[in-house]
C-alpha cells in the first residue's frame, strides 16, 4: 500500500489522505510500531548491545527493501517497518533499543528517537541534512552521545579517502535533480574530505574479534572509488565466541549470517575491514 503521509497540524483531505510536512508512514507500519513495541519486553539487566540484538531479532524475516527513505517529492521523515535496508534496519533498532532502555512507548517517541538518528544533529531539514555515508552516520551519533566508534581500541588505523560517490553518480538519486540539494551534498562531502575515518583491517579482525560486543554497529568498509561505506549490521557473539552479523540482507531479508564476520567479509568484493560503533 503506498504510503500515507502525516502532518501534526495536516487536514484530512479525499481518499484519506492526510497531507504531510514531516512525517511518511501508512497504517500498516504504525499498526506494526503498536504491535512490535507491545510485544518486546524491557529487561533490566539488558546491556544496550543485548537490547540491540533482542530488538534486532525481532525484525528477521522482514524483508530487504533498498532505497525505502526515496519517498515523494520531498524529504519527510519515512517510518518504514515492512521492509528494510541495512541503514534503516539499524536506524529502527536504536531507535526501538533507546526506548525500551528509556521504557518509552509512545509513537512521537519513536519517531523523536528516528529523527534524532537520521539526521545531522538531530534534525531533518531537507534532504541533504540526512546522514548519507555511514562514516558521517557514526561521527555525528557519536556527538549526539548515542554512539562510540570504537574502532581505534579494536585495533583500527585512521584514513584517509576521497568521499564523491552522490555527487559523481548524481543521476542514480533523484533528490539531487535539485541543484540547492545537490550543492549542499557536495558541500558535506567536502567536509568529510578533510576527516579521517578510523578502519579496523579485514586481517586484523580475527586477532580482535573478541573485543567485539554483541550489538556493535558493524559498517563494512571499502575500497570503491568515492564511498566509504557498503553495509551495515549487528554484531551478535555466538556462545563460542565467533561473532556474526545480523542484518538486512541484500539478498533478501533480515538473517543472521551463517558463517563468522571474519568469513562473511571474505566474500565481500572490494571489502577492506571494518568500522565498530558501541550503542550508548
Amino acid at each position: 500500500m503506498k504510503p500515507i503521509l502525516y502532518s501534526f497540524f495536516g487536514l484530512l483531505l479525499a481518499q484519506n489522505v492526510l497531507v504531510a510536512q514531516a512525517l511518511t508512514c501508512s497504517p500498516e507500519d504504525r499498526q506494526l510500531f503498536e504491535a512490535k513495541i507491545t510485544a518486546l519486553v524491557p529487561q533490566e539487566d539488558r546491556t544496550m548491545g543485548e537490547t540491540m540484538v533482542y530488538v534486532g531479532k525481532s525484525f528477521l524475516g522482514t524483508p530487504y527493501v533498498a532505497k525505502t527513505l526515496e519517498v515523494g517529492p520531498t524529504e519527510t521523515l519515512v517510518v518504514n517497518l515492512q521492509g528494510l535496508d541495512c541503514t534503516t534496519f539499524v536506524e529502527n533498532v536504536l531507535a526501538l533499543s533507546s526506548m525500551l532502555q528509556d521504557k518509552q512507548t509512545a509513537f512521537t517517541d519513536f519517531t523523536d528517537h528516528l529523527e534524532t538518528i537520521r539526521y545531522i544533529d538531530g534534525k531533518m531539514n531537507g534532504y541533504a541534512s540526512r546522514l548519507h555515508y555511514f562514516s558521517e552516520w557514526i561521527a555525528n551519533n557519536a556527538k549526539k552521545g548515542l554512539v562510540m566508534d570504537v574502532t581505534g581500541e579494536l585495533g583500527g588505523k585512521e584514513i584517509t579517502k576521497d568521499i564523491n560517490f552522490m555527487s559523481t553518480h548524481r543521476h542514480l538519486y533523484p533528490f539531487l535533480a535539485d541543484d540547492s540539494a545537490f550543492d549542499k551534498i557536495k558541500a558535506s562531502e567536502n567536509y568529510l574530505n578533510d576527516q579521517a575515518i578510523c578502519v579496523l583491517a579485514q586481517d586484523q579482525i580475527t586477532q580482535n574479534e573478541h573485543l567485539i560486543q554483541t550489538g556493535d554497529i558493524i559498517a563494512l568498509a571499502t575500497s570503491m572509488n568515492g564511498l566509504d561505506v557498503t553495509h551495515t549490521g549487528l554484531a551478535l557473539k555466538m556462545a563460542n565466541g565467533r561473532v556474526h552479523l545480523l542484518h538486512a540482507s541484500t539478498v533478501g531479508e533480515v538473517v543472521i549470517s551463517k558463517v563468522p564476520l571474519v568469513d562473511y567479509l571474505k566474500n565481500i568484493k572490494h571489502n577492506t575491514g571494518i568500522m565498530v560503533a558501541r550503542p550508548l
